[in-house]
């Protein structure tokens, strides 16, 4: 039996421009099946999330053009658990946004925030991880996040720096964090790994409502002043009107810059279920199946030559030959073509940004 005052937020208004040209403006790398495995990543993440919370305590965070693809690819949830930005601005407003839709339910509810996007390995692991942290916070008021056990030093991490001697609540993998580290050049990140007290952020939050709420009074009360005027709004035919007026003053900041870094009572969960951001090619190229020379082919008539060690997905139909190429990234997908190293792979969402300047929208 799920707890009726779980409830999970999760937040899938990205672009995944580090995916383009297969993921872009129209549509974005959490509803494409990029395993190809006949789940796209917001549906697995949906399924994986409604074995601990009751599917209609779950709540996708998107933009309003994503709309019609969250109701397609997610028919089993109502369109009141659809919540719409008009505008990005980052994770506090949607977290702001959700904490408010949820507290005009039930004030009591304990909340798991997480991407749409990610890569679980072990569903069973996570799932126990989500039960006991959902657990802790339901007692604690504490902000609990969830930190990976490093395998190699990532710098397309975040990583959580923790205080190694303590256990919290009876669970000894959750601990005290010390400091934060956004994406780390390479030396630091090989530090990081030999001290062994650093994990990788993995961007999942958990907390009880009210603990939340009182952080965003003390650090962000610009943020929660605004979504507190819609009190006696939300879930009601007037919620469209008044998100519209406040977005367009609403400022950008993550939630980790302005919750996260300056709260005292922040916890994290050393947990290990073979976790992936999959925020870029390189990490899709680790977890698909590959040929004798180290090839992941996507595509029915593609022809390898002399290469290896290549990510390739071309349109399903179209004849494609490489020959000589190893480390690479060769993407197609409609009119856009994408021939880039793997090792220069952080360059791409420059390389989406050029190319919106330059040759218009349509392309990103």
């Amino acid at each position: 039996m799920l707890n009726n005052n779980y409830y999970c937020v999760i937040m899938a208004g990205g672009v995944g421009a580090r995916f383009w040209p297969m993921s872009n403006s129209t549509t974005p790398k959490q509803f494409i099946d990029v395993l190809g495995d006949g789940q796209t990543l917001i549906q697995k993440t949906f399924n994986r999330f409604a074995r601990v919370c009751p599917k209609e305590n779950i709540y996708i965070v998107t933009n309003k053009a994503y709309h019609d693809q969250t109701r397609e690819q997610l028919p089993e949830i109502a369109d009141e658990q659809i919540i719409l930005e008009p505008y990005r601005r980052n994770t506090a407003p949607c977290i702001a946004y959700a904490n408010y839709k949820i507290k005009a339910k039930n004030p009591n509810a304990v909340i798991v925030v997480a991407p749409s996007d990610h890569y679980i390995q072990k569903e069973d692991v996570f799932v126990d991880v989500i039960s006991k942290g959902l657990g802790v916070v339901s007692q604690n008021p504490c902000l609990l996040t969830i930190g990976i056990r490093p395998t190699f030093p990532n710098t397309g991490y975040g990583y959580i720096q923790y205080n190694e001697d303590e256990g919290f609540m009876g669970n000894p993998s959750i601990y005290s964090v010390k400091t934060f580290t956004e994406k780390p050049e390479l030396e630091m990140a090989k530090s990081f790994l030999e001290s062994g007290d650093f994990l990788w952020n993995a961007g999942i939050f958990m907390w009880s409502l009210d603990t939340i709420d009182k952080a965003f009074e003390e650090f962000l009360p610009d943020i929660n002043d605004l979504f507190k005027q819609g009190e006696g709004l939300y879930n009601t035919p007037q919620e469209e009107e008044f998100i519209d007026r406040i977005y367009q003053v609403c400022r950008k900041i993550s939630i980790d810059y302005g919750v996260m870094e300056k709260a005292a009572n922040v916890k994290v969960y050393a947990a290990d279920f073979g976790w992936s951001d999959l925020g870029t090619w390189g990490s899709l190229y680790d977890l698909r199946k590959k040929d004798d020379k180290l090839n992941t082919v996507v595509g029915n008539h593609v022809k390898m030559y002399d290469s290896e060690k290549c990510i390739v997905n071309m349109p399903r139909n179209k004849v494609v030959v490489i020959q000589g190429l190893e480390d690479y990234i060769v993407v197609e997908n409609n009119d856009m073509l994408l021939i880039c190293k793997k090792s220069e792979e952080q360059q791409i969402r420059q390389y989406v940004t050029d190319i919106q300047v330059d040759f218009g929208k349509e392309f990103v």
